[in-house]
C-alpha cells in the first residue's frame, strides 16, 4: 500500500511538472484570475468585433468559395507581436481570405498594452478578425482588460450558409451553460451549412506528456456528441503543436503556436468540401 501511494505521488509530481513545462513560461498559467461564469455574464458585449461582422452575409458570399486563416498562441508580450502583422500581406495577396481567427493566448499576461497591440494590428487587416480567449489572456486579474477592449468570450457568427461558434475554454472546461447553448444552437442549423467551432483548450492530445486538454472527460464526450456529423472542423490551440483527429465525422484540429513557429492554418471552403493546410510566414 505504501509503495503504491509512493508511486502515485511520484506520478502526480511528474505529471504536474510536465504540465507546467508544457504551459511554458509561467506557473501562473495554472491558475485563472477569473472564472467562466463571471466571463459569461459579458456574453453579449462586443467591442473589437463589430456587430456588422457578426453577420457573415456582410463578410462572405453564399455558395461562393472562400478561405480563412486560423492562428493560435501569439503570446504578444511587451508590445512584441512576433510578426503577426505579416498576415496582412498574406491577406492582401489572397483575395479569397475573408476573415481571421485568433485561437487564444493572444497575449502572454493579458496586459492592456498587449491587448491593444493585437487590436491595432488585426484592426488593420482588411478582413474581420474573431478572437478567442486563452488562459494567458487573463493573468493577474486582467479579465476586465479583455472585457473592456474585446468583449464577449463566447459567441456565434453566422450567415451566408456558414456558422462559427466561439467557446470559452480558458479555464480548461466549457461548462454546462455553454454546452447547453451550443447544443441548442446546433439543433437549429441545417446540415448543409458549413459549421466550425473555435476554442483554446483541445479535446484531444497525443499522449500523457501533453496533459493540456479540456479536463472533464464527460464534457469532452458531450462536445463530441453535439458536433457528431454536424460540425466540419473544431479548431483548438494551447498545445503549441499541430495535431488532427477525426471523431463522429468531425475533424478536430490543433495548431502549433504562432509565436515560435510563425505558423497559421489556411482553410478553404467550397461547395464540394473543406480543406486546410498549415503554412508559415
Amino acid at each position: 500500500m505504501v509503495k503504491r501511494l509512493f508511486k502515485l505521488t511520484l506520478l502526480l509530481i511528474f505529471s504536474v511538472s510536465v504540465f507546467i513545462a508544457a504551459c511554458s513560461n509561467d506557473l501562473l498559467g495554472l491558475f485563472g484570475s477569473s472564472d467562466l461564469d463571471e466571463r459569461l455574464k459579458s456574453k453579449d458585449i462586443f467591442k473589437f468585433v463589430s456587430k456588422d461582422n457578426l453577420d457573415l452575409n456582410n463578410v462572405i458570399e453564399k455558395d461562393s468559395p472562400y478561405s480563412f486563416i486560423v492562428v493560435s498562441d501569439t503570446h504578444i508580450e511587451d508590445g512584441n507581436a512576433y510578426n503577426l502583422q505579416g498576415l496582412s500581406k498574406v491577406i492582401s495577396d489572397n483575395q479569397d481570405i475573408k476573415f481571421v481567427i485568433a485561437l487564444g493566448d493572444i497575449t502572454q499576461y493579458g496586459a492592456e498594452h498587449d491587448i491593444k497591440k493585437f487590436i491595432d494590428i488585426c484592426g488593420k487587416f482588411n478582413v474581420p478578425c474573431y478572437p478567442v480567449i486563452g488562459n494567458h489572456d487573463f493573468y493577474f486579474g486582467n479579465w476586465s482588460v479583455w472585457r473592456d477592449n474585446i468583449g464577449s468570450t463566447s459567441y456565434k457568427v453566422s450567415g451566408a450558409g456558414t456558422t462559427l461558434f466561439f467557446l470559452d475554454s480558458a479555464n480548461a472546461y466549457i461548462g454546462k451553460k455553454q454546452l447547453d447553448w451550443l447544443d441548442s444552437e446546433m439543433k437549429k442549423l441545417n446540415r448543409k451549412e458549413r459549421i466550425f467551432v473555435f476554442t483554446h483548450a483541445p479535446l484531444f492530445v497525443k499522449g500523457p506528456a501533453d496533459m493540456q486538454q479540456v479536463i472533464d472527460i464527460k464534457e469532452r464526450a458531450r462536445i463530441a456528441s453535439i458536433l457528431k456529423d454536424k460540425c466540419d472542423i473544431m479548431f483548438m490551440g494551447h498545445l503549441h503543436k499541430n495535431m488532427s483527429n477525426t471523431a463522429g465525422g468531425t475533424r478536430y484540429v490543433a495548431i502549433e503556436d504562432f509565436k515560435t513557429n510563425n505558423t497559421y492554418c489556411l482553410v478553404t471552403v467550397s461547395p464540394s468540401g473543406v480543406a486546410y493546410k498549415y503554412k508559415k510566414l
